[in-house]
């Protein structure tokens, strides 16, 4: 029996990146054999096994053939003569089909190493394209690796773009899209994900809503043009530089959903507009399985950072009814959530990425003067529903005009 140090952590420990999981294969043994010294079975579709005191997972070495359509029409081999090599074959790329021996010999039948060395990612053999998952695996890998200057290698890329053309892509689990996706959110580089699947022609397939953004001409104040698409990658950048919460960095890349409809006149009242935009979030999200939490705060930034952009300019009342229905008084965290959505929205242009935005910490701190008053008085003396809103509401606007004026900031 022999064991092997497989994938990510010898990858990573090439690199030297911090090694988070390690997984390992076991060659020339059998269930029975791993279930005899204690090891406790896990894989249904496969034979892994948990350590009974590590927990890590040890898998048996084990071929694979194509047996069905999508990322789980395959059918495997495991036995006692299966070779590393063998195992190695089936993997994605080069760099994760390295293995390393207990006495730390590298058995790399494929060049991974110099493939590390040279930051290029490439398919193993040509049975890449018989997985259409690994289109979303390849783009997760080329952001998380962005930072170290990984490319994909140009013949993967035409892989890539072959698994396209054979529809499988259609066969993938909405919870395995986005298990992906989610994974990619939390890289460094994020962008590069949805910029990879862009390339390949996967983001018209899985992600529709995005690729639309593509090829729309946006006017701003500073720049005459500029590509919506292009626009939202590169907000997205600056928001990953920025936080690690993937719902601000999903709701950044959702933020400009309104330009679809801006140019169709079916659209110029301002309710249906954004009833359309909201009808857009909602069946991404359902269609990808993707959690609530995240799709609210994507719808709100979508309808409401244009007012968030200029919150130093609006009436009193405008500024307390913003606040009433982005529900920050029961979910406060929306406001320092869309600050930095719209922080990056407004830094994502060329030339102004290095912008201070100043009215995500005004929106801030009148929140925070805000929040201060409680219905708790109120109903002290008596009052109930109706009337402790449109009290609240009185208040609040008053608080918060003449806390403008101690901010010398001009009446509207």
């Amino acid at each position: 029996m022999q064991i092997y140090l497989v994938g990510g952590a010898v990858r990573d420990q090439l690199l030297g990146l911090p090694i988070s999981d390690r997984d390992w294969v076991v060659v020339g043994a059998t269930k029975n054999d791993l279930i005899k010294l204690g090891f406790q079975q896990i894989g249904k579709d496969f034979p892994v096994f948990l350590h009974s005191q590590t927990r890590e997972e040890y898998a048996l070495a084990r071929t694979e053939r194509k047996s069905g359509i999508g990322h789980i029409g395959f059918s495997f081999c495991t036995n006692q003569y299966v070779t590393i090599e063998e195992d190695l074959l089936r993997r994605d790329l080069t760099i994760n089909a390295i293995a390393q021996s207990k006495d730390g010999r590298l058995i790399d039948p494929f060049n991974g190493k110099d493939d590390i060395k040279n930051r290029i990612l490439r398919h193993v053999s040509y049975a890449f394209i018989e997985d259409p998952l690994r289109i979303f695996r390849v783009a997760r890998f080329a952001a998380r690796l962005a930072p170290q200057n990984f490319t994909i290698a140009n013949e993967t890329k035409l892989l890539m773009k072959k698994i396209i053309l054979n529809y499988e892509i259609n066969e993938i689990s909405a919870e395995r899209i986005w298990e992906e996706t989610e994974k990619a959110l939390q890289s460094s580089s994020p962008e590069i994900y949805f910029q990879v699947l862009y390339d390949c022609g996967a983001l018209n397939i899985i992600f529709p809503e995005i690729n639309k953004l593509f090829g729309i001409s946006k006017v701003t104040g500073f720049i005459s043009k500029i590509d919506v698409g292009l626009h939202t990658l590169f907000a997205l950048k600056i928001a990953a530089s920025l936080t690690n919460d993937i719902e601000i960095r999903f709701a950044v890349l959702c933020h400009d959903f309104g330009e679809i409809f801006t140019k169709e006149e079916n659209y110029s009242d301002n309710h249906n507009f954004f009833v359309h935009v909201y009808t857009l979030i909602d069946v991404m999200c359902t269609r990808l399985r993707i959690p609530n939490r995240i799709k609210e705060l994507a719808k709100l930034a979508a309808r409401f950072h244009p007012l968030i952009h200029n919150i130093n300019k609006l009436k009193p009342d405008i500024v307390v009814k913003l606040f009433d229905q982005l529900d920050c008084w029961r979910k406060p965290e929306r406001i320092y959530q869309l600050a930095i959505v719209c922080e990056a929205d407004f830094r994502g242009w060329l030339g102004r990425e290095h912008f201070f935005y100043s009215q995500g910490q005004f929106m801030i701190e009148a929140f925070k003067i805000l929040k201060q008053i409680s219905s708790k008085h109120f109903i002290k003396h008596g009052m109930q529903g109706i009337e402790i809103r449109d009290k609240l509401i009185k208040i609040r606007i008053q608080v918060y005009t003449e806390w403008r004026k101690q901010q010398n900031i001009l009446p509207i």
